[in-house]
């Protein structure tokens, strides 16, 4: 089992920057891949950004530019630095961690005002 707990969602303008955490806990050992999905109002989960154990990306063509995902494996924490925000991120984001499973996490609020 792994257990993940994003942090760092808020209200922000449109142009500003979030930077959202993701920490993981349990049988980090057998974690692959780690990333973000969102899910915007009356819209489908969407991916956003992974990154695997050796540190390769893959970023959705929306946030390629503005997004930048990293992470510590010495913390199993991955995050999402986000720029440039616009109206149209706003969503609810998920952190997920791949091993035999996907595990995701409770998910958190971004919110980008015009």
């Amino acid at each position: 089992q792994v257990q993940l707990v994003e942090s760092g969602g808020g209200l922000v303008q449109a142009g500003g920057s979030l930077r959202l955490s993701c920490a993981a806990s349990g049988s980090i050992f057998s974690i692959n891949a780690m990333g973000w999905y969102r899910q915007p109002p009356g819209g489908q989960r969407e991916l956003v950004a992974t990154v695997a154990r050796s540190g390769s990306t893959n970023y959705a063509g929306s946030v390629k530019g503005r997004f930048t995902i990293s992470r510590d494996n010495a913390k199993n924490t991955v995050y999402l630095q986000m720029n440039s925000l616009k109206p149209e991120d706003t969503a609810v984001y998920y952190c997920h961690a791949d091993s035999s499973l996907r595990y995701w996490g409770q998910g958190t609020q971004v919110t980008v005002s015009s």
